[in-house]
Parts: C-alpha cells; structure tokens; sequence
C-alpha cells in the first residue's frame, strides 16, 4: 500500500469519526437521515439528493462533491433503510 493509499484511508476514518461525533450530540440525526434516504433512495441520483437535503435540515454538511467518507456514509444509509424495509 503507497503513502497516498494510507493518507486517504485515514482522512476518511476521520471524517466518518466527526459524523458519529455529531449523532452522539444530536442523536435525531439517526431518524432524520434515514427518512431522507427513503425519500430519495430509489431515485437515479440519489446519493446527491439525500446529501443536499440532509446538509439542509441538519449540521452535517455533505459537500456537493462528495468525498469517499461521503460516499461511503450515504451508501451505508441506503443500505440501512432497505434492511429495514426488508424486515416488513
């Protein structure tokens, strides 16, 4: 693994390590996100969308250039939200 390689690992544990900080401070967070993701999550952009939306109704702040954290937190919420419409 190349130095650039580890760099970009450790940026994005740091900024999904800041997002869990924020749910640990606001917990409604949780609620609202997933209700954004199941709004948008079958629509053909929709890790934009819920990431405009969630940066518009809360103090997580997912830039319109998504980094790999970004990414990797509105993939994880969609997949949440169909686990749990899987469950019913």
């Amino acid at each position: 693994m190349n130095v650039s390689s580890l760099k970009n690992k450790e940026r994005v544990i740091n900024e999904l390590m800041l997002f869990i900080r924020k749910v640990f401070a606001e917990p409604e967070i949780c609620q609202i996100a997933k209700d954004i993701a199941r709004k948008h999550q079958n629509e053909p952009n929709a890790l934009q969308l819920i990431g405009e939306e969630l940066s518009a109704t809360t103090n997580v702040k997912i830039p319109i250039e998504h980094s790999d954290a970004d990414d990797l937190f509105l993939e994880l919420l969609i997949d949440i939200v169909k686990d749990e419409q899987a469950l019913y």
